[in-house]
């Protein structure tokens, strides 16, 4: 009983002065092979990094933003940091990740719409160096724990070809927490849990995904010896991202909370919570905490339909508005000088690759085009950030406003469009910026979405298309200041139009419907074989190719293929995708959607002001079935089954992949005349094929 009273310290201290002595008595008589083994020992002057980035986490969803949700780790480890104040990333996964993986913008890497889906051959481009391969090419061993969502079609795109020397996670935006499957639709459900290249099944447990990527990434610390080789260690949790799942323990917590999806959002947090004490933990009995950087971030603003909360900003995940874009944030070390304190410069996730690289002593090449910056002095020492900019995003592809015109932006930019950009305290939004409503914390109403909380919504003029925020006085969007300010936002939409010119083609192709996990053993994963990778680059080729006219005329083959394949395909008497404007531009063909039983495509073009995207229309997009009665003819809506089927049958007939099936005198074909006539028999056999 007495040993039980015998404080930790005091046991703790003897057993440090024993090993003290040990180690004296080993250097009096074998002192050669102590310093041998303190040149392999050497702590290193670059630090270790852990970058800890979770997953659709609110504004508000932190204890030391005013939350009811209990997090006494993070508001520790930010209380001893740097709190981010000022702090921005995307509205959405994927293009957050690419923009903190590449220090590029969306628009330099044609991620600009949407996010990168599981059935797309589509993934963060090759060409563009990642961070890890920046800090792997310094020395660094780098590890990824977690969540992907860059894209896996292919071997090229997987994290272990993008520089991380290790992999452990899964690489869709969501899935099971629990069974670590995903479905994308009927008939399209795989297993998602990866080690390495290879489908993790051994190492499944059926373990709680955020209780099992700590451990994993604890027994990276466990075997990596800490004063040998510096670590980037990237833990990109799935929480708290729906479905709302988590174990029941954590539920008892929050009784008080009558929303359930509050409730169980509230329990995913503090679970994560309880993730990171324990990986801090490790980071000190390990050895790392002395010399370690810590950075942590969320993806994007939380979702109030899954339980989250950015109040009392504006909007929500997947919004250009505060609530979509501006992001918890803080980074905790024993190296920084100001510690404890807040960080109120512009800093945005583009900013940490240069920030990184450069703290783990590596190179910036000029040829990165980097958007980001150093922004490491700002936050350790307080001095001005070197950012006075942020372009949120310009999204081509988005739905367009519907009174959004180059008059409304003064002949400047066209406000149909949207996208998002800050300059210094300003802030400019055009387009349609996504749901603009003020939700507070859905606490204590059993309904998620009631009409009492929309006692806040400012109704705005019908048909705005454009806003002015200055968000250093008006943090939460309150008060639009375009009218007031004209001259602001001329400025503002010329810097728009600037950015726009350095704009590359959006990359959103199709469905594949190869992605589906039963033909790869039941397992997500890539489908592009190493042939059909050559194939691939063969039809980016063709695809430029086919946008020059044919002799004589301002005929695009391309356009023509798309004309004929879409009456083949639809039963359409008359349609023509050509325009004034198509004849006038060199233009591809970039995405196609279907939206209120329209066939939307959309075009990419260059002109002298930069890109431009076109969108052309077919109605009906399918022929309606029809039934014969005995009274009377009845025209009945086309089945699911059968919108697919049409649908699947349009891309199979546009793709440029049958092209080189043409014979040389059909692709060099003298009249525009000869050119259709051959184009339509071949379209007719390969439709009957």
């Amino acid at each position: 009983m007495l040993i039980l009273w015998v404080p930790l310290s005091l046991f703790l201290s003897f057993i440090v002065s024993q090993t003290w002595s040990v180690q004296m008595s080993w250097e009096n008589w074998d002192s050669p092979l102590r310093n041998r083994e303190n040149e392999f020992d050497k702590p290193s002057s670059q630090p270790h990094i852990v970058f800890i980035l979770v997953d659709d986490q609110g504004f508000r969803d932190v204890g030391y933003h005013g939350s009811e949700i209990k997090t006494p780790t993070l508001d520790r480890l930010a209380a001893q940091g740097v709190k981010l104040e000022n702090y921005y990333v995307q509205p959405l996964c994927s293009p957050s990740r690419s923009q903190l993986m590449t220090g590029r913008y969306q628009i330099h890497t044609g991620l600009q719409h949407s996010i990168i889906r599981a059935t797309q051959p589509n993934c963060l481009p090759l060409e563009n160096v990642t961070l890890p391969q920046k800090l792997k090419k310094a020395g660094y061993s780098t590890h990824m724990v977690g969540k992907w969502h860059l894209g896996f079609y292919k071997r090229g795109c997987l994290p272990t070809q993008r520089g991380f020397d290790t992999f452990f996670g899964s690489l869709l935006g969501s899935g099971d927490y629990y069974s670590h499957y995903k479905c994308e639709g009927p008939g399209m459900c795989g297993y998602d849990l990866h080690e390495g290249e290879e489908a993790a099944w051994e190492q499944d447990r059926g373990l709680y995904s955020t209780m099992m990527f700590t451990r994993k990434a604890i027994s990276i610390l466990a075997n990596h010896n800490p004063r040998g080789q510096p670590l980037f260690l990237y833990l990109a949790f799935q929480a708290v991202h729906s479905p709302l799942q988590v174990p029941a323990r954590y539920l008892e917590r929050y009784k008080g909370i009558p929303n359930l999806h509050r409730r169980k959002y509230a329990s995913m947090v503090s679970c994560l919570d309880e993730a990171i004490h324990n990986l801090t933990l490790a980071l000190k009995r390990y050895g790392y905490y002395d010399n370690t950087v810590i950075v942590y971030s969320s993806d994007n603003g939380g979702q109030p339909l899954a339980g989250g909360s950015n109040w009392p900003l504006r909007g929500s995940k997947a919004t250009y508005w505060e609530g979509g874009i501006r992001a918890v944030g803080f980074v905790h070390s024993p190296l920084l000088v100001n510690k404890g304190t807040k960080c109120r410069s512009l800093v945005h996730i583009t900013d940490w690759f240069p920030t990184l690289v450069t703290l783990g002593e590596g190179t910036l090449d000029e040829d990165l085009n980097l958007d980001g910056y150093d922004v490491w002095e700002a936050i350790s020492e307080g001095r001005p950030s070197p950012r006075q900019d942020i372009l949120h995003n310009i999204d081509p592809v988005y739905i367009k406003a519907k009174n959004g015109s180059w008059k409304a932006g003064y002949g400047l930019w066209n406000t149909a469009i949207r996208a998002a950009l800050r300059v210094g305290h300003w802030k400019l939004l055009t387009g349609v910026p996504g749901y603009s409503d003020w939700v507070p914390p859905q606490t204590f109403s059993k309904q998620r979405l009631t009409s009492r909380w929309h006692n806040e919504l400012v109704h705005w003029g019908c048909g705005k298309s454009i806003w002015l925020f200055n968000i250093t006085a008006d943090p939460y969007e309150r008060v639009d200041l375009s009218q007031r300010y004209p001259h602001i936002v001329k400025k503002m939409l010329i810097r728009l139009a600037q950015y726009n010119k350095t704009a590359v083609p959006v990359r959103y192709p199709a469905k594949d419907l190869r992605s589906n996990p039963q033909y790869n053993g039941g397992v997500w994963g890539p489908w592009y074989k190493e042939g059909q990778e050559k194939d691939e680059r063969y039809n980016n080729w063709l695809t430029n190719t086919l946008g020059k006219s044919l002799p004589g005329t301002a005929i695009r083959p391309l356009q023509l293929i798309q004309n004929a394949a879409a009456r083949l395909v639809f039963n359409l008497p008359k349609y023509s995708l050509t325009t004034p404007l198509l004849r006038s531009l060199h233009w591809l063909p970039v995405a196609a959607r279907i939206q209120f039983k329209t066939l939307v495509l959309t075009y990419y073009a260059v002109n002298g002001s930069g890109p431009v995207y076109i969108q052309d229309t077919v109605k009906p997009y399918i022929p309606t079935r029809t039934l014969r009665s005995a009274s009377a003819k009845r025209l009945v809506p086309p089945s699911l089954r059968e919108k697919q089927s049409a649908r699947s049958r349009l891309f199979a007939v546009l793709a440029p992949r049958w092209w080189n099936e043409l014979s040389d005198d059909i692709r060099t074909a003298e009249s525009l005349y000869i050119f259709r006539r051959k184009l339509k028999t071949h379209l007719f056999r390969l439709y009957l094929d």
